[in-house]
C-alpha cells in the first residue's frame, strides 16, 4: 500500500517557521518527482517546490523561493519543506506528491496529472 504522510503543519504568526515532512512508503523512493503543493481556500492547488530523486534537480514557485528549502533524505525515503518568513498567503493545506517520471523537469514539475500518488495533506495556519 502506497502512503505518502505529511505532518509538520501547524498554525504560526507571520514571520515564523515550519517545517514539513512527507514519508513514503509502499513505493520505491528512486525514480520520481516528489512535489509540494498547496490549495487556499476558494483557489485550486499549486505547486510550491519539487526535488528530484534522481539527479535532484529542485524548482520553486516564484512565490516562496527565497524563503522555503525543499529538500530530502533518501535514506529514510522523506522530503521536507523548510518554510521561513512565512505570511498570511502561506495558509494552506499543504499536500505531497509523488510522480514516477525518473526526476523532476522544468517543464512539467507543477503538472499534478503526473504525480500519482499523494498524501492527505497538512494544515498550515499564518496569522498576521
Amino acid at each position: 500500500q502506497v502512503q505518502l504522510m505529511e505532518s509538520g503543519g501547524g498554525s504560526v504568526q507571520a514571520g515564523g517557521s515550519l517545517r514539513l515532512s512527507c514519508v513514503v512508503s509502499g513505493i520505491v523512493y528512486s525514480g520520481n518527482c516528489m512535489g509540494w503543493f498547496r490549495r487556499e481556500p476558494g483557489k485550486e492547488r499549486e505547486g510550491v517546490a519539487a526535488i528530484g530523486t534522481g539527479a535532484g534537480y529542485i524548482f520553486y514557485a516564484d512565490s516562496v523561493k527565497d524563503r522555503f528549502t525543499i529538500s530530502q533524505d533518501r535514506a529514510k525515503n522523506t522530503v521536507y519543506l523548510q518554510m521561513n518568513n512565512l505570511k498570511p498567503e502561506d495558509t494552506a493545506e499543504y499536500y505531497c506528491a509523488a510522480a514516477p517520471v525518473g526526476d523532476c523537469y522544468s517543464g512539467s514539475w507543477r503538472n499534478e496529472w503526473e504525480f500519482d500518488y499523494w498524501g492527505q495533506g497538512t494544515q498550515v495556519t499564518v496569522s498576521a
